[in-house]
């Protein structure tokens, strides 16, 4: 995805509020994955130089209803006076903007089925990250939609289960605030059975305030891990890649673990090599790997076919295998990447 230079992020934020009247709103933070409404209407629109110009309709519409204001802010999704309440704290029909005091994010709440979603495979584990703009204790919250939800109307209570299908309280972060790479994260079992597009919402109470973050993020459970369409300048979903990598941790122990990337040929006809890439986090390094050859460039990992196992037939599977050190709790990535020729 693109990135914008982070301090010219900060001070466009910070110019916006103080022209509209403002306080600069830093205290914040949003989902990134599974990415928010505000968070990938910014991420679609960013440009070289700073200026957020949409390219999806329904954030085209979001801006078009409450001003390009919430897009420079995408993580202030927020009320003061909220203190984690749900039904009779926010209205019907204003979950998707939390009924915010801080600015107007209206334009988030509109029932359309055009917004840029990310998908997802259901009763899988997922890494959340709740992007932490300014770092504050307190618990996170994820309810879903229930079956049968109609896009075609604005979201209400009465539309989400009653039970959050995850919680994390203070949960661990890495990066320092006041940027995109600063995040809180935690392991989330996504709902079983799911399918179809529906909603995540996200609530994080701050245990130091009665401030409280809201979010709409759309979801597709259609097999995916992680992909997201409806954004950078269309609708059209990505061409299909010829290969597909699945990730499983097989083992883990204090300070490490084992993992096994299965690769499958999706075409329908033979390929003759392939690779698969993923992004590490922070502290996490593959320290040895079996049946391929690993590269690094940064925190991508990149597993390139041994001489034996490259060559697939259509539908045929192979898989490697690695180690690798990391201090926290090991996770699967949002998205392994595979190519092949």
């Amino acid at each position: 995805m693109r990135r914008p230079t982070l301090w010219l992020v900060a001070v466009l934020a910070a110019v916006t509020a103080l022209v509209l009247g403002g306080t600069p709103a830093w205290a914040h933070g949003a989902m990134t994955f599974a990415g928010s409404r505000t968070f990938l209407c910014y991420e679609d629109g960013i440009t070289a130089t700073g200026q957020i110009v949409p390219h999806n309709p329904a954030c085209q519409a979001a801006i078009a209803h409450s001003g390009p204001t919430p897009l420079y802010n995408w993580f202030a999704v927020g009320n003061r006076t909220a203190n984690g309440g749900t039904v009779g704290v926010i209205p019907d029909g204003k979950l998707c903007s939390g009924n915010s005091d801080y600015y107007d994010f209206a334009g988030f709440d509109l029932a359309r089925d055009d917004w840029p979603v990310t998908h997802l495979t259901s009763g899988a584990t997922i890494q959340v990250k709740y992007n932490k703009w300014a770092a504050h204790p307190g618990t996170f919250r994820l309810y879903i939609t229930k079956d049968g939800w109609d896009r075609t109307r604005p979201l209400t209570w009465n539309d989400l289960e009653s039970m959050p299908f995850s919680t994390a309280v203070q949960p661990p972060s890495v990066g320092s605030p006041g940027s995109l790479s600063s995040y809180y994260y935690w392991n989330a079992t996504l709902p079983a059975a799911k399918t179809g597009p529906h909603v995540i919402y996200s609530i994080w109470a701050r245990s130091d305030s009665t401030e409280t973050f809201y979010g709409c993020s759309d979801v597709l459970f259609d097999g995916g891990n992680g992909q997201v369409t409806g954004i950078g300048g269309g609708q059209t979903p990505p061409p299909s890649t010829p290969c597909t990598a699945t990730y499983a941790i097989t083992g883990s122990w204090a300070g490490g673990f084992q993992g096994q990337v299965t690769v499958t040929n999706s075409t329908s006809a033979p390929i003759g090599s392939w690779d698969a890439s993923w992004t590490l986090p922070d502290g996490e390094n593959v320290s040895s790997v079996w049946n391929g050859a690993l590269s690094r460039s940064g925190s991508l990992a990149t597993v390139a076919n041994a001489s034996w196992n490259g060559q697939l037939a259509p539908g045929a599977s192979t898989t490697f295998g690695f180690t690798a050190d990391y201090p926290g709790t090991p996770a699967v990535p949002s998205q392994v990447s595979c190519s092949a020729a």
